[in-house]
């Protein structure tokens, strides 16, 4: 195909650009996010060939990759930032776009764009798309303590279509409750398991990837733009010192991403018809001839840890597209954030570590430097050069984002080529319907480990975190190990721990793994179910076959954190287990609340978070209620305040009370029960309104929609509930625990008739229980029953 036969519409890429600066070095100038950025996509202008003005005048569409400090909610800027990155950047180089996108995060997103805007390019949607990114980290990390720092923030009018941070299925609070929140531990997972695939000892792997890296340290010398231009040979790369600390086996700091750094980068996108109309030459031409975006499983849901199936298919299916194979390709650029997604693509290729070609353009992340989001796109500035340096060639591209979750693929050639789109939706639905193993949210017993890591702090601290799964039922689970243990440390650092048994339990907190049972008795001793005679955060008084137990936190309206949650579980435990206990009775210290809920100022606070495993109050998650338990609501139920009351058999309420799920006032949701039990206890409708709108119910309108069983004068909800509490007294404990528990079990029965007709074992406990035959003989005698609960 000649130039002249190509669709007006085709999309190329016509410009592309670079910018960098080094702390301390000549010509260093603080630059901001936006300032580098804009300086690359100057560059991507100038290295059109045209009339730059004339070029920047005519751009439509600006697309903007996110920096850290928009990557998440709760990422923060130090400095201050633009509060429309795309248009910031437009508006220094001269543009006026009628479009501005900021994209996802992830370092797919450099590459992703480019495929998309290829495509609205080729669809007639837009004509000049001008993407770029960049990071300051280094300006910012320096700077942001100093009492002269600069100040980057700015504000540009215009519409900005913000696409969110794209973290779905990325970020999971299981997975944070484990230890799994950084980029290095989670990819150390991956490096382990495919150590193990292998059959490798630790340290020919260490010697793998130390022979891996080399080749990048060479080509990151040699770039102008690299954070880290400095040659090592492999066995400087592994060999832990006090530069090159351990950061989460089996990797060391010389081969992690290094996110340090002052880059910037731009490409530039026309059509074949806008080029010709703003006087691009066609030796700047390069076209796009494959393409593909896909994105793997969840990590818990990879049938195989020790690979990225859907980053080679993504690979592999942008070559198709483009026609050729790999050995076609003169360049290569693989995402190297770690050696994993490396390692990855080159083992569904069949790529040496010494490939005269090279695995990287750029000098790789750990030694170029990990421009966050926007890495590839210096990977997709320098591929263009080459191509044009070579034409004829054909360059790749693959830009890896999350915990090697999404991958973006370019294939680059001067060769005139039709655009042709890819099959990628398709793809994606295959993988999507893949088989994943089952996961035990909550992990107890022996357990054979998975992979694998071990983090290391600076201040020597090792964690160490397993993916394993249960002998018992198959099912995979996550679980790290107690500070205070050395016994799974040990066993991490034998000679090879995957396939090794480990022992789990699972606590509120989190699942822990030991070397064995006895360890874990050790370090978690069983608290006898008996109640404590004194509690830190609650109060507990028994009264002969009553137990009360009151919230004590009223400067804080009686809300909870872990602490008092615990406490609240302990005494409920307790209760459920003593059978000379039969009813129990839950109230809020003072006049101005039940329960408020979580106590969110604990919760901001950022100190651990957890709640039982029985549930907030330890009630909302406990699977068995075998004895009644009242709810004496004094003032608010708020949020989890509601929730406890809405787990209880039985609510009485004083005059004052409120109960609300007040959750999505402060961005949250009533996770604790609530969305699915005020639903099944007062009307759908009014449920809903309540769920939605945060909307309050008084005591009388409680009682009217059967969420309160009565209502007390002010002050008076314990009273109240006292004498409930005798009333369920005077009946048989037996009695009323299997009513409670045939309840349960015919709860979840549609047909009336089959419920009626289910048979409880219960029913044959009670037939022979002292307590039906002492019910019988005291009728008979016409006295009162001596219940024994038996």
């Amino acid at each position: 195909m000649t130039p002249d036969e190509l669709d007006p519409r085709t999309p190329i890429v016509v410009g592309v650009g670079q910018a960098s600066e080094r702390l301390d070095e000549p010509g260093y100038r603080r630059r901001s996010p936006v300032d580098l950025a804009a300086d690359a996509a100057r560059e991507a202008l100038a290295d059109t060939g045209a009339d730059a003005a004339a070029v920047a005048a005519a751009i439509d569409t600006v697309a903007g990759t996110r920096q850290f400090e928009n990557s998440t909610p709760m990422a923060r800027a130090p400095l201050g930032r633009s509060d429309n990155f795309p248009r910031s950047v437009a508006s220094r180089v001269g543009a006026a776009p009628r479009r501005a996108v900021l994209d996802v995060a992830g370092g797919q997103s450099p590459q992703h764009l480019v495929n998309e805007f290829a495509a609205t390019i080729a669809a007639g949607g837009a004509s000049v798309v001008l993407i770029f990114g960049s990071e300051a980290i280094s300006t910012i990390e320096k700077y942001a303590a100093d009492s002269e720092k600069p100040d980057f923030s700015e504000h540009v009018d215009g519409d900005l279509e913000d696409r969110g941070y794209g973290l779905r299925g990325l970020v999971s609070m299981h997975q944070a409750a484990h230890g799994l929140t950084d980029a290095p531990s989670q990819y150390a997972l991956f490096d382990n398991a495919r150590r193990a695939r292998l059959k490798l000892s630790r340290q020919e792997y260490a010697a793998a990837i130390g022979a891996l890296f080399a080749p990048f340290t060479r080509v990151a010398a040699a770039n102008p733009h690299a954070a880290a231009p400095v040659e090592r040979d492999a066995g400087e790369l592994v060999t832990p010192t006090a530069a090159n600390r351990p950061i989460a086996d089996p990797y060391t700091r010389y081969v992690v991403a290094r996110e340090k750094v002052n880059q910037g980068a731009a490409v530039l996108l026309t059509s074949v018809g806008a080029a010709r109309r703003l006087g691009i030459p066609a030796g700047k031409w390069v076209f796009l001839p494959g393409h593909a975006d896909l994105r793997e499983r969840d990590l818990m849901e990879r049938a195989d840890l020790s690979a990225g199936p859907a980053s080679a298919m993504a690979a592999r299916h942008a070559l198709e597209v483009a026609g050729i194979g790999v050995d076609d390709l003169a360049t290569i650029d693989l995402y190297s954030c770690f050696p994993a997604p490396v390692f990855t693509i080159a083992d569904a290729f069949g790529l040496a570590a010494d490939d005269p070609r090279g695995l990287t353009l750029t000098g790789g992340l750990p030694f170029f430097g990990g421009a966050g989001n926007n890495y590839s796109m210096h990977a997709i500035a320098e591929t263009v050069q080459r191509a044009r340096s070579a034409p004829g060639s054909y360059g790749f591209v693959g830009a890896n984002g999350g915990a090697m979750s999404k991958y973006s693929v370019g294939v680059y050639t001067t060769t005139p080529s039709a655009w042709r789109p890819d099959r990628s939706g398709a793809l994606q639905a295959e993988i999507d319907g893949w088989a994943a193993p089952g996961e035990a949210r909550q992990a107890d017993g022996w357990a054979t480990v998975e992979t694998y890591t071990v983090k290391h702090e600076r201040d020597g601290k090792r964690t160490g975190i397993v993916i394993g799964r249960l002998e018992d039922d198959g099912l995979r689970f996550v679980a790290r190990g107690d500070d205070r243990d050395s016994s799974l440390l040990e066993l991490l650092g034998s000679d090879e721990p995957i396939g090794k048994r480990v022992y789990v339990r699972s606590f509120g907190f989190g699942n822990r793994a030991t070397a064995s049972p006895e360890a874990m008795d050790s370090l978690f001793p069983v608290s006898p179910a008996v109640l404590r005679d004194n509690y830190e955060h609650i109060l507990v008084r028994r009264e002969g076959h009553l137990l009360e137990v009151t919230i004590n936190r009223p400067s804080a309206r009686n809300s909870l954190h872990p602490m008092a949650n615990d406490e609240l579980d302990h005494a409920f435990s307790a209760f459920f287990a003593d059978d000379d206990l039969w009813v129990a009775i839950l109230t809020g210290a003072g006049d101005k609340a039940f329960s408020a809920g979580n106590d969110l100022i604990y919760s901001a606070s950022g100190k651990p978070m957890w709640v039982p495993k029985n549930g907030f109050a330890g009630l909302t998650s406990r699977r068995s209620m075998p004895k009644p338990v009242i709810a004496a609501v004094n003032g608010f139920a708020m949020g989890g305040g509601c929730e406890i009351a809405l787990a209880c058999h039985l609510v009485v309420a004083d005059e004052t009370a409120k109960f609300a799920l007040s959750e999505v006032k402060v961005g949250l949701i009533a996770g604790a029960g609530g969305l699915v039990r005020l639903p099944r206890t007062v009307p759908v409708k009014l449920a809903h309104e309540m769920i939605l709108t945060g909307r309050r119910l008084t005591a009388a309108e409680g009682l009217a929609y059967g969420l309160v069983n009565r209502v007390a004068p002010a002050g008076e909800a314990l009273s109240v509930a006292r004498e409930l509490a005798a009333g369920i007294l005077d009946s048989s404990p037996t009695s009323v625990r299997i009513s409670l528990q045939v309840m349960e079990e015919t709860r979840g029965m549609p047909d009336v008739v089959d419920a009626v007709n289910h048979h409880s074992p219960a029913l044959d406990e009670l037939m022979v229980s002292e307590d039906a035959r002492e019910g019988l003989t005291a009728f008979a005698q016409k006295r009162k029953p001596r219940w024994r609960n038996r």
